[in-house]
C-alpha cells in the first residue's frame, strides 16, 4: 500500500508568508541587510522543504514520491549540487525553472511543482532564494528518481499550451485600491505560499480554477491525497468566517485555533514553514483572507451549539449511529460536550471540518491518525491515534456521523463505501515527522 503523498501541493493555508514591515514596499520581502538570512526566510514562507526534502535524507536532495493523476513523480534534487543537483544553474536558469516550470536542460515542470503560483514572485525574492540555494544549502550528490508516468502520458510538451491555458506569468501587481498590509498578504498567499495550490478546486485539466481573489472558486477548498484543504473564504460553518484576524494568526504560527487544530499534510506547513515567519507578515495574510467573502455558504445560518448530544452521552443513552463507539474511544479526548480540551484536544462540536460536506478528512483521521505538531522544538504530547486495526469501515463510518452531526453539526452522513476507498488509498501517519533545519 502506497501513501499518496501530496501533488507537490504542500503549503496550502500555511505556507502563504514573506514580510510586511514598511507599508512603501508591500510586495517586497523582508529588508534584511543579508540576503542568505532574506532568501531562507523566502524558502521557509515557500515551504520549499516539504517536497523536496525526506525525513532521512539531506535538506533539499529530493525524493519525495508525489501522486498525480497520471502516474507518480519524484520531488528533485534542488541542492547546489553540480551533478545531480543546481549546481550549474545560472541565476536565469533558476527563474526559468521557478516562475516558468522550464528546466536548464529546456525539459518543462509539471505542476505539482507550483510555478503558477511562483510566477507572480518578485525579481528581488527569485533573487534571494537563488543566493541562499548556491551559498547557504549543503550541496547533496543524491541522484533523482525517474517518474512513473506512463508513455505517452509522459511527454511534456503539451505543458506549454497548457500554461498558455492556465497560468499567469506575470509578477504580483499590488492593488491601487487595497492598503499595503492586503497587498502584502495577497502577494503572500497567492506567490511564495501557493496556498490556491491546495486550497483551490481543480478543472477538468488538472487547473486550478482561480489563481486570485477575482473569481469566487479562488481558495474555497479541495480535497488532496483524501485530506480537505479547508474553505478560506468568509463561509460561516465550513470556511472562516467565525474565525478573528488573531485566531488565523495562531493558526498559522502554532497549528490551533478554538475550532480545532492543523491535521494532515498542514502539520508538515506549520513545522516547517509558518511558525518561523513574522508577526507582521502573519497579520498581512490574516487581513487578506479575511477580505474574501463567503463563497459557498452566502446565505448559510452561523453553527449554534446544541446541547442534546452532551446531556445522551452524560446519561449513556448511546442509542444513536456511532454514541457508543464516540463513549468507548473518542469521548476521553473531545469530551462529552464534544469542546474538547483547549489548545490540547481540539473540539468536535463547530469544527469547520465537522461542518464541511466532503467527510475526507475525518475519515482520514479516525484511519489515521495525524502527525505530531512541532512548535518552537517542542512536540505536541496529544497525537490524534489511527483506529484503522480498531474499528472496521461501517464502525468508522458510524461514528464519523455522528460527529458530524452532533452538538448542531449538520452534514451529510458517510457511507462504509467512502471510508473504504480512503483505507485503500493510504496508511497510518508516524510520528517520524519532517522538521528540518534548512542551513
Amino acid at each position: 500500500m502506497v501513501v499518496s503523498v501530496r501533488m507537490g501541493l504542500l503549503a496550502a493555508l500555511g505556507a502563504v508568508v514573506a514580510q510586511l514591515a514598511w507599508a512603501q514596499a508591500p510586495a517586497t520581502s523582508p529588508p534584511m541587510t543579508d540576503p542568505l538570512a532574506k532568501g531562507e526566510y523566502m524558502a521557509r514562507a515557500a515551504n520549499c522543504v516539504a517536497c523536496h526534502s525526506l525525513p532521512d535524507a539531506p535538506a533539499f536532495s529530493g525524493g519525495l514520491k508525489m501522486a498525480t493523476p497520471i502516474g507518480n513523480i519524484y520531488a528533485t534534487n534542488i541542492t547546489p549540487d553540480p551533478e545531480t543537483g543546481i549546481g550549474n544553474y545560472s541565476l536565469q536558469d533558476f527563474d526559468n525553472a521557478l516562475r516558468k516550470g522550464v528546466a536548464k536542460d529546456g525539459h518543462r515542470l509539471y505542476p505539482a511543482m507550483p510555478y503558477p503560483s511562483y510566477a507572480k514572485l518578485t525579481d528581488e525574492d527569485v533573487a534571494s532564494l537563488y543566493e541562499y540555494f548556491m551559498k547557504a544549502v549543503p550541496a547533496s550528490k543524491v541522484a533523482n528518481k525517474p517518474s512513473e508516468i506512463p508513455f505517452p502520458l509522459n511527454m511534456r510538451w503539451p505543458l506549454a499550451a497548457w500554461n498558455v491555458l492556465f497560468v499567469d506569468m506575470n509578477e504580483y501587481t499590488p492593488k491601487k485600491d487595497q492598503s499595503a498590509e492586503w497587498n502584502r498578504g495577497a502577494y503572500l498567499v497567492q506567490g511564495p505560499g501557493h496556498c490556491g495550490a491546495c486550497h483551490t478546486p481543480r478543472g477538468l485539466f488538472w487547473q486550478e480554477k482561480a489563481l486570485d481573489e477575482s473569481s469566487s472558486a479562488y481558495l474555497t477548498g479541495a480535497e488532496l491525497d483524501h485530506w480537505l484543504a479547508v474553505n478560506l473564504t468568509q463561509d460561516v460553518n465550513s470556511g472562516l468566517g467565525r474565525w478573528t484576524h488573531d485566531d488565523i494568526k495562531s493558526s498559522l504560527k502554532a497549528g490551533v485555533t478554538p475550532y480545532g487544530s492543523a491535521v494532515g499534510t498542514m502539520v508538515e506547513v506549520i513545522n516547517n514553514s509558518t511558525q518561523f515567519l513574522t508577526d507582521a507578515d502573519l497579520s498581512a495574510v490574516a487581513t487578506y483572507l479575511k477580505s474574501l467573502a463567503p463563497s459557498k455558504e452566502k446565505n448559510a445560518q452561523p453553527w449554534a451549539y446544541a446541547n442534546a448530544t452532551t446531556e445522551s452521552l452524560r446519561k449513556r443513552d448511546l442509542s444513536s449511529t456511532g454514541a457508543k463507539i464516540y463513549y468507548q474511544q473518542c469521548r476521553s479526548c473531545h469530551a462529552d460536550d464534544g469542546k474538547g480540551y483547549g489548545q490540547y484536544m481540539p473540539p468536535m462540536a463547530g469544527n469547520p471540518g465537522a461542518l464541511e460536506p466532503d467527510p475526507a478528512t475525518y475519515i482520514n483521521l479516525v484511519l489515521n491518525g495525524s502527525m505530531r505538531l512541532v512548535v518552537n522544538g517542542a512536540p505536541d504530547g496529544y497525537r490524534m491515534p489511527p483506529f484503522r486495526s480498531v474499528l472496521n469501515d461501517q464502525a468508522v463510518a458510524d461514528v464519523v456521523t455522528f460527529i458530524r452531526n452532533g452538538w448542531g453539526n449538520k452534514a451529510p452522513a458517510v457511507t462504509a463505501g467512502q471510508v473504504a476507498k480512503v483505507r485503500a488509498d493510504t496508511d497510518f501517519a508516524t510520528d517520524k515527522v519532517i522538521v528540518l533545519k534548512m542551513k
